[in-house]
């Protein structure tokens, strides 16, 4: 099913890759002014895994970019925003 959140409030989102010799893990918001929302470099020898809380004004697509061994692979997910954030 497609999250849903209201609109404006604090969105938890997370990813953690099993690639080898990741380098930065980043997180997209198609719809957003600013559509890069977060940056994450990640140091040699430590678990490639990253949370926070996004923002979001309308329904998006929230894209993970990660970054291993100089290739970009990507993942995303529809996140439906409303005003009241019970569906409506």
């Amino acid at each position: 099913s497609t999250p849903t959140a209201k609109a404006f409030s604090p969105l938890p989102i997370a990813a953690t890759a099993t690639l080898p010799d990741v380098t930065s893990i980043a997180f997209l918001v198609a719809e957003n002014p600013y559509t890069l929302a977060a940056v994450y470099r990640i140091p040699p020898g430590t678990q490639p895994s990253v949370a926070c809380r996004l923002k979001m004004g309308k329904t998006s697509k929230v894209i993970a970019v990660i970054e291993s061994g100089g290739k970009l692979f990507s993942a995303s997910r529809d996140v439906k925003v409303t005003l009241g954030g019970c569906g409506g």
